[in-house]
């Protein structure tokens, strides 16, 4: 029985990755990836040569029967996608799945996540928090699913692209202008930037902007602003 390793890696800034990743990096036979340029830079900087194989969402069925023969072969495999922990919003849900299924071990190396970096910062407070990732982006069903994470009174996180960050926001505002959200852009990043408030307050600020850059996640609690 061969082991699979699903690693959490940084979502910006390298050093972020845990001490424990790096190891499992070093001792691992073949390093299975979302994209082998990101991977690569990671290992560059850690200074490590290892075989990469691309397992995204395109070809994680195809991909995961590979990385099983690997581990059929005694291999030891560690599994990383571009930024954050694998299969939270990113690839790596089959591949863990089919790794199990097929007898293997699956261990998680845990790591950043952009999901729980912004709650441990937003404030919120709330007890239960959704996470909802990208919505669609067709308007209709969008504002439909947004309005139905907002009548469950739960906190929920959302992650949005600097194209649709705005109407994410000015629909937030219509909905309900005075839920508490936080809003995180390029966290851990160089240009790393909170903004907490009411949703309409929040969506005044962005839109004095000229032009929305970098990756955005945002907690909507459960509770009106005060």
């Amino acid at each position: 029985m061969a082991i699979l390793y699903i690693i959490g890696t940084p979502i910006g800034n390298l050093g972020d990755l845990t001490f424990r990743g790096a190891e499992t990096l070093k001792s691992a036979d073949l390093v299975a990836c979302e994209d082998t340029r990101c991977t690569l830079r990671l290992l560059t900087h850690l200074g490590l040569r290892k075989p990469l194989l691309s397992c995204r969402a395109h070809n994680e069925g195809a991909a995961a029967a590979r990385i099983i023969a690997a581990l059929d072969d005694g291999k030891t495999v560690a599994y990383a996608s571009d930024a954050g922990t694998p299969a939270i919003s990113d690839p790596g849900a089959v591949l863990a799945a089919a790794a199990a299924a097929a007898g293997h071990q699956v261990i998680p190396i845990p790591g950043p996540s952009a999901f729980s970096a912004l709650v441990s910062v937003a404030g919120g407070r709330d007890k239960t928090v959704l996470f909802e990732g990208f919505l669609s982006p067709k308007p209709g069903r969008r504002r439909a699913r947004l309005k139905e994470l907002l009548d469950t009174a739960w906190a929920f996180v959302l992650y949005e692209s600097p194209f649709r960050i705005l109407k994410l926001l000015e629909e937030l505002a219509d909905l309900d202008r005075d839920r508490y959200i936080c809003v995180g852009r390029e966290m851990t990043k160089i240009h790393e930037e909170y903004k907490r408030g009411s949703a309409a307050e929040i969506y005044a600020f962005f839109l004095e902007k000229d032009r929305q850059m970098g990756e955005f996640a945002v907690y909507v609690s459960g509770h009106k602003h005060k």
